[in-house]
């Protein structure tokens, strides 16, 4: 059977019309109110000429059928509402990092052909500076967020547009909804521009969200899926931003298994006091991180003020794994939960996942999800377990179609090999003698010193085993004698003192000497992005601002 997201969210809507579906701070919208608000904002959009436009099977795999509606929000019920609404009226959300400076909101919005876009009041300036610029965009929806900016000439407001439109839609709108229909999902663009990665839905439920029987086997009908929904008592906080792939996934996770996707009251900053009573106070069960990013802030609260978050059961950890002595440190002020780290990609879905309790240990490698796999080097074939070789962690089956607009891009990550299209995003990996898979880190990041590489993320992880270190980031520098060396940026635990040697020495009890940073320079942050991700063009900056583009 071919998914569709709106088909399900409805279904389940039906069975269970009075549960929570959605809440923000006091307001709590049952799945009854979200169909209605969904439905509505569908009709606003197909009002203004906005939904699909020809079929799939007429696209190259890096074109789009559809109108793209931009999503320049913070979280908010506002997100997801029109998210949910964008695809009932034939669209594709677009998701935008709020951080965005002029040019790169430009770029995004050119590069999606966005037509429609909603955004909170607090980004007015921005968006002013560039709708010159934007000959496709036709419709701004305004979301009021108490900032005082003046609206946008000719922008709607949110709440009066669904006031006036219609839920009832057309019966060949809700008969048009297919698994055909594109999920669109932007890169965060840490490695390079971001890009549209296309999903047809029906592949993007199972290979992203893992909607699969308890068997493992894919859903042949509607009816199972909402049985199991009719008495789900979860209760979801995804706490990065929805304009990241990972929260709006675990967000969407959570309404298919007939849950209630709770948002924190702060929504504009990581405030992890506010995460926690958040979680206490509408019962959470399943809390969402970026890895240690995210989770050091959670437990450095939960030292300096303990409290009990009795209905917490799980943390689940996506777009970055957490390193081992994190999660050790998460398990001792969180005892009664199972953390859960998720390995996937935007262009790959979920490919292994590893869990972790109070007292076991975390596992080392990702146990592998269907249809994961690891390439070779020459991408000519399949790693056996156990195989010493260094390869491409890839994924096959249910794969994006494509690059939106780009179709080398498309042709170099979506390679047909043997008969079998895979999505290999460029993580490397290996496949340990147990079938479990070994992450290496984004082939973009790494750091080729004196011949041999060395993974930025895994330096990362050796400096924050040291109990002074609260955060780094690795990169690699100009070497007259090795082409490139290893160089971290650290920050330090306030009231410590550690010097280099100490921290390399470390590093040593894990990595072998090559890999050690050469160069460490102190800062009083990391940058990141609002979903955790490091920015590794800022670390660069401040590593050559500091050393000097080449070592004497």
């Amino acid at each position: 059977m071919e998914l569709n997201l709106p088909r399900l969210h409805e279904a389940i809507g039906r069975a269970i019309p009075d549960h929570d579906c959605l809440i923000h701070r006091d307001r709590h919208l049952s799945w009854a109110a979200v169909t209605d608000r969904t439905r509505r904002f569908a009709a606003a959009l197909a009002f203004h000429g906005i939904g699909r436009h020809g079929s799939l099977a007429d696209c190259e795999p890096w074109e789009s059928p559809h109108d793209h509606v931009a999503l320049y929000l913070h979280n908010g019920t506002e997100y997801l509402e029109a998210m949910l609404g964008t695809m009932k009226a034939g669209g594709a959300a677009v998701n935008v990092n709020y951080r965005y400076v002029a040019d790169e909101l430009r770029y995004l919005l050119t590069d999606s052909r966005s037509r429609a876009l909603v955004h909170h009041e607090v980004f007015t300036p921005v968006l002013a500076e560039i709708l010159d610029d934007l000959p496709d965009l036709e419709l701004i929806i305004r979301v009021p967020d108490g900032s005082g900016h003046a609206p946008l000439p000719g922008s709607l407001d949110y709440e009066e547009m669904l006031d006036h439109a219609d839920p009832d839609l057309p019966a060949d709108m809700v008969e048009a909804w297919s698994g055909d229909d594109l999920y669109l999902l932007y890169t965060g663009g840490t490695t390079g521009a971001p890009k549209g990665v296309c999903w047809r839905q029906a592949d993007f439920l199972v290979a992203a969200l893992g909607m699969r029987d308890r068997s493992g086997s894919e859903y042949d009908s509607i009816g199972p899926i909402v049985e199991r929904a009719r008495d789900s008592a979860l209760r979801a906080l995804p706490s990065p931003p929805f304009m990241h792939g990972a929260a709006h996934w675990n967000a969407i996770s959570a309404w298919l298994a007939g849950g209630t996707v709770v948002v924190q009251d702060h929504t504009d900053h990581l405030d992890p006091a506010d995460l926690l009573d958040t979680c206490r106070r509408e019962a959470v069960t399943s809390l969402l991180i970026v890895g240690d990013s995210f989770a050091r802030p959670l437990i450095e609260e939960l030292r300096r003020s303990p409290r009990e978050v009795p209905t917490l059961r799980f943390v689940m950890s996506g777009g970055a794994a957490l390193t081992p002595h994190v999660a050790d440190e998460l398990l001792e002020v969180l005892p009664q939960v199972t953390i859960v780290d998720v390995l996937g990609s935007s262009e790959s879905g979920r490919q292994g996942t590893r869990s972790s309790k109070a007292g076991g240990g975390a596992a080392a490698g990702f146990d592998r999800s269907d249809g994961s796999t690891v390439l070779s080097e020459d991408l000519q074939g399949h790693l056996d377990p156990g195989a010493e070789e260094l390869g491409w962690l890839a994924q096959g089956g249910r794969v994006p179609r494509g690059y939106l607009g780009d179709p080398d891009k498309t042709a170099r990550t979506f390679p047909v090999i043997d008969g079998i299209r895979y999505s290999v995003p460029g993580d490397r990996a290996r496949l340990l003698a147990d079938g479990t898979i070994e992450l290496h880190g984004r082939d973009a990041v790494t750091i080729n010193t004196g011949g041999e590489k060395v993974f930025a993320e895994e330096v990362e992880a050796a400096l924050k085993v040291h109990r002074s270190v609260i955060d780094a980031i690795v990169v690699g520098r100009p070497s007259p004698r090795w082409g490139s060396e290893v160089a971290a940026i650290v920050v330090i635990r306030d009231g410590e003192a550690v010097d280099d040697e100490e921290l390399r020495e470390s590093c040593a009890q894990h990595l072998a000497r090559y890999k050690l940073p050469r160069t460490i320079v102190r800062r009083d942050h990391v940058m990141r992005s609002p979903a955790g991700k490091p920015d590794y063009a800022w670390a660069r900056e401040q590593v050559l601002a500091e050393t000097g583009s080449i070592t004497p």
